[in-house]
């Protein structure tokens, strides 16, 4: 495994079977580079320098003019040759002076200046420039390279190395305008043998030095030596100690740069987490900047409630946030208004966009981005429905983490979609990074570069003010999402997704159906915890603590507190909006044979599309009560061909003869309340001449079905009664 390492001021290099221990000084270098603007990944640029031990020896060139190289996606960027040129002239006669010249938005140093230059001189070469796999921007030139044997063979210009008086009488060998292409500039001296032989330049082929990702993501390995991560280029057995994401390479350095330079460690996590970071007190609430949070209800969305409350509940001072509410559902228009008229005036504004307002998502976003600027604000929280910040502080620990583009990891619970992408494909959609899994499931914890994210982040508004920054949501045939990252990726503008702490969850909206009386009840499965929160009984889980002892009303009768009154209320709703119910006569078309022995006034569970929910529902929080109470049955998951919710009324089928039910094990929960909703009523077992008349809405009855508990179903004489009732494993 080839790597280095600083020991006690010595370079020890390590590359396949050569070891070299060498001591050099790096006074007699400089390092140079340009960049016009403080951008993410020159910000990445100087930091990488910092941990390496060499950032006051870097010289920025360019730095505050406006850029005159060219758009520099495709060819362009002399003006990087006309600035060198002049910062090289005071340095024309140095032949000792060492020169190192790289780009500044696209790189990161991997190795101390020393080991750089030790490994330069083993070259023997006065210049040498890094090489490439791909002959840019000139196809034509590839034939007159020097055939080698081994490596990459093409000239890159991203970064090079040499001595000041060679490199200068390079860049004075002919003129250039700034639009001019840098790389074909060098490209033509280097093809020069005059000239290739004058100033003795040379090119990284095996990448000893300089690393080009473009064309050789599958020649480099992010590998970690202890807790250090660095980069192996696997193909030609080295380790490389500039790296440059040179091309359409931006995303693999992107991810790459989460981890080398120390960004990361396998022990310590997160190294590069604080920094620029702020501390946010609770008792100073005016030292808070001014937040807008923007809302995008653009979708049918179940737990709608439940988001707003957690909205509510951030733990950031409501006197320093905005809020703008996009809701394009007129379905949750109740929702909105119940939120902003029990809250809204807490908040320092609000402003509320509407279906009726008749205003695509895209111009939304575009719209809140302007109330953020009217309203002055520091910072633009963008959520969108589905994101639930579980985490109370999620909005207080965005904005001290002091990012341009920056949200919190959320995931969908009990899946594999997040929020964020790690990885792009070549048809520009997601693809799955290597390190993917471990950062949804919190093994590797940190502040990631991402070339994706949605639903959820925090944006800066000094990019909002700017026209060359500012997001953009609109791209033809684009999802607003898509806009956005492609947006930003094209403007290497960084994107970050946080996973230091548990911060919430996204809701999976795809099978919710506005079609349906109310739809969040079906969300069981797509949404099990939300559901679980919102319809099991407060007192479920005691049912399961080793010292409590189940209720026993009668002999193998067991009661237990299942789903809440929410529930009951809602399925009621349900049934009724539905209004199906059977006629109570033994003719029962819904069964096989048509035949019904003991019939009620009923409706089954797959008449209202409820079946699939209510065997999951069996399974997930009957079957283990079962379990507990009848020892030593065990069926999962539990059958049931009859699920149904049975009325009784006087007038219509006030009780119930005496049977058997045909199961192994019968359930009955109470939906609503005796002595308030009806009167009578109840459940009676003829062998044990028991009988449990004071059900409670949400209370489960279960009981042996077949030969032992033979019961009839006791008179109501006032009002309506209903129960849910299943026999399971007939």
């Amino acid at each position: 495994m080839a790597s280095w390492w600083v020991l006690y001021g010595c370079i020890i290099i390590v590359c396949g079977c050569i070891e070299v221990t060498v001591q050099e000084k790096d006074t007699d270098i400089l390092v140079f580079t340009v960049a016009s603007n403080q951008t993410d990944g020159f910000k990445r640029y100087l930091r990488s320098a910092k941990v390496q031990g060499f950032e006051g020896k870097i010289r920025v060139l360019g730095v505050g003019q406006p850029w005159k190289g060219g758009n520099m996606k495709s060819v362009g960027g002399a003006y990087k040759i006309n600035l060198l040129k002049r910062a090289l002239k005071e340095f024309k006669d140095d032949t000792q002076r060492i020169i190192l010249m790289t780009d500044g938005y696209d790189v990161i140093f991997l190795a101390p200046l020393e080991a750089i230059i030790s490994r330069f001189k083993l070259f023997g070469a006065r210049i040498l420039f890094s090489a490439e796999g791909f002959c840019w921007p000139n196809k034509s030139l590839a034939s007159q390279y020097p055939a080698i044997t081994r490596g990459e063979p093409y000239l890159n210009s991203g970064g090079f190395i040499g001595y000041a008086s060679n490199i200068y009488s390079v860049l004075m060998s002919f003129p250039v305008t700034d639009t001019d292409d840098d790389q074909l500039f060098y490209t033509k001296i280097y093809l020069n043998p005059a000239f290739r032989k004058k100033h003795n330049m040379k090119l990284d082929h095996e990448s000893e030095i300089f690393q080009n990702l473009y064309g050789a993501v599958d020649k480099v390995e992010l590998r970690f030596n202890g807790n250090e991560a660095y980069l192996q280029n696997t193909a030609y057995d080295t380790v490389p100690m500039i790296v440059h994401g040179n091309g359409h390479s931006k995303v693999i350095l992107n991810s790459l740069g989460n981890y080398l330079a120390s960004a990361w460690s396998a022990e310590q996590g997160c190294l590069n987490c604080w920094d620029g970071t702020v501390e946010l007190f609770n008792e100073q609430p005016e030292t808070y900047p001014p937040i807008l949070i923007a809302i995008f209800v653009d979708r049918p969305t179940p737990f709608l409630q439940e988001f707003f409350h957690k909205i509510y509940h951030q733990a950031y001072p409501k006197s320093k946030l905005h809020l703008f509410i996009y809701n394009s559902e007129t379905h949750h228009d109740y929702v909105v208004e119940e939120f902003t008229e029990n809250s809204g005036n807490e908040y320092k504004s609000v402003k509320i966009v509407t279906a009726s307002d008749r205003i695509g998502l895209p111009q939304a976003k575009m719209l809140a981005m302007d109330y953020c600027l009217q309203k002055e604000c520091s910072g633009y929280f963008s959520i969108d429905s589905v994101a639930h910040l579980d985490n109370e502080h999620t909005l207080k620990l965005l904005v001290e983490q002091q990012r341009g583009i920056v949200g919190p990891l959320l995931v969908r619970q009990e899946q594999t979609w997040s929020n964020f992408w790690g990885a792009i494909a070549d048809n520009g959609y997601y693809a799955r990074s290597a390190d993917y899994m471990e950062i949804i499931q919190n093994k590797r914890k940190g502040l990631w570069n991402v070339p994706y994210i949605t639903h959820c982040y925090l944006i800066n508004v000094t990019l909002l003010n700017n026209f060359e920054t500012r997001p953009v949501y609109t791209i033809d045939g684009t999802e607003p999402d898509m806009a956005f990252a492609i947006t930003n990726r094209y403007r290497d503008i960084f994107m970050y997704v946080n996973n230091r702490l548990e911060f919430g969850h996204l809701i999976n909206p795809e099978t919710y159906d506005l079609r349906r009386t109310n739809p969040d009840i079906y969300e069981i499965s797509s949404n099990k915890l939300d559901w679980q929160k919102r319809y099991i009984h407060d007192n479920y889980n005691d049912n399961f603590n080793v010292d409590h002892k189940p209720i026993q009303p009668c002999p193998d009768v067991f009661w237990f507190p299942i789903v809440n009154l929410r529930f009951c209320r809602e399925f009621i709703e349900i049934m009724e909006t539905y209004g199906q119910w059977s006629d109570g006569s033994n003719q029962d078309f819904r069964l096989q044979g048509g035949y019904e022995n003991v019939p009620t006034r009923d409706i089954h569970m797959n008449q209202v599309d409820y079946e699939r929910q209510w065997l999951y529902f069996l399974k997930e929080y009957v079957r283990p009560l079962q379990e507990l109470v009848f020892i030593g049955y065990f069926h999962d998951p539990p059958r049931s061909l009859m699920n149904f919710v049975v009325r009784y009324k006087p007038e219509e089928q006030p009780a119930l003869r005496p049977h058997h039910d045909s199961s192994t094990y019968t359930i009955n929960i109470a939906l609503n309340q005796v002595g308030v909703d009806y009167e009578g009523g109840g459940c009676r077992f003829l062998r044990y001449n028991c009988s449990v008349t004071d059900t409670k809405p949400g209370w489960m009855l279960m009981h042996p079905g077949r030969l032992t508990h033979y019961h009839e179903g006791l008179r109501v004489v006032k009002g309506t009664r209903y129960i849910m009732i299943s026999f399971i494993d007939p």
